[in-house]
């Protein structure tokens, strides 16, 4: 039912890498005094529980490959709902401002002068290697870290990825499953065939998935394994840090 008397606002809240768990406590106290809740695929609906029973849960889509609702959709609905209910918690996977279009949202609801709340959530592109006993830096083997999508809006790979497979960082990439071929072909030019990779499907929830090995033999794994979207790439030394990846070097060594 509208409600006129409720002042019309927005959060943008970060919803982490998949396990609800994960979600910070900040998120939680604003998923309680929601009155419209819109929620990405990527979000776990065990989430929404924490929302009023009252509350209207929308779902948006937004995933790769299936249905989705087009930005601008998004954002007329997230006003529309503020307008005439009053609280809209906007729900998105991982952390709203790394490739979650958080600050398009935000700057169309300052259009309407209506009030924003950012809420970071755990981004996967941080969260899930550390799940996984991989450090995105470590002293002595990475010094920085670089985040980056893996098809930008053209549909093509990310120019980045060219310089940061020269660099000795950690390469992260979101959305690159299906770009894999021609970012290992990348890693490849770049002399790095021998370099230790990871791919992590759904990290931190009940379908994870890990293959750990390195350019030249990830894309096998990944096929043999058979890994889907949404998946994060992991490139750099520090993947041999895993435990699995010191049984792999001890079966090659056996082997030679």
């Amino acid at each position: 039912m509208v409600n006129q008397n409720k002042e019309s606002r927005i959060t943008l809240l970060g919803a982490g890498p998949g396990d609800p768990d994960l979600l910070t406590l900040k998120g939680v106290k604003a998923l309680q005094a929601a009155d419209v809740v819109l929620y990405d695929a990527l979000t776990n609906e065990a989430l929404l529980a924490h929302a009023p029973v009252e509350a209207i849960r929308v779902y948006v889509g937004k995933r790769s490959g299936e249905h989705s609702y087009p930005q601008e959709t998004i954002n007329k609905l997230m006003i529309d709902y503020a307008l005439n209910y009053g609280h809209v918690v906007r729900l998105k996977g991982g952390d709203p401002f790394v490739f979650g279009r958080g600050y398009e949202e935000l700057d169309y609801a300052a259009s309407y002068s209506i009030p924003v709340d950012v809420i970071p959530g755990i981004s996967s592109s941080i969260g899930v290697p550390g799940l996984q006993q991989i450090p995105v830096t470590h002293r002595g083997m990475s010094e920085s870290f670089w985040v980056i999508t893996g098809t930008t809006t053209s549909g093509e790979v990310s120019n980045d990825i060219y310089q940061a497979a020269e660099s000795n960082a950690t390469v992260l990439v979101l959305m690159g499953l299906k770009k894999l071929t021609k970012i290992v072909e990348i890693f490849k030019a770049a002399g790095r065939s021998n370099l230790p990779a990871a791919v992590v499907q759904n990290g931190s929830s009940a379908e994870e998935k890990l293959v750990i090995g390195v350019v030249d033999t990830i894309e096998s794994l990944v096929q043999q394994e058979n890994v889907k979207a949404p998946a994060l790439l992991i490139f750099g030394e520090v993947v041999s840090l895993h435990p699995s990846f010191k049984k792999l070097v001890k079966q090659y060594a056996s082997i030679a």
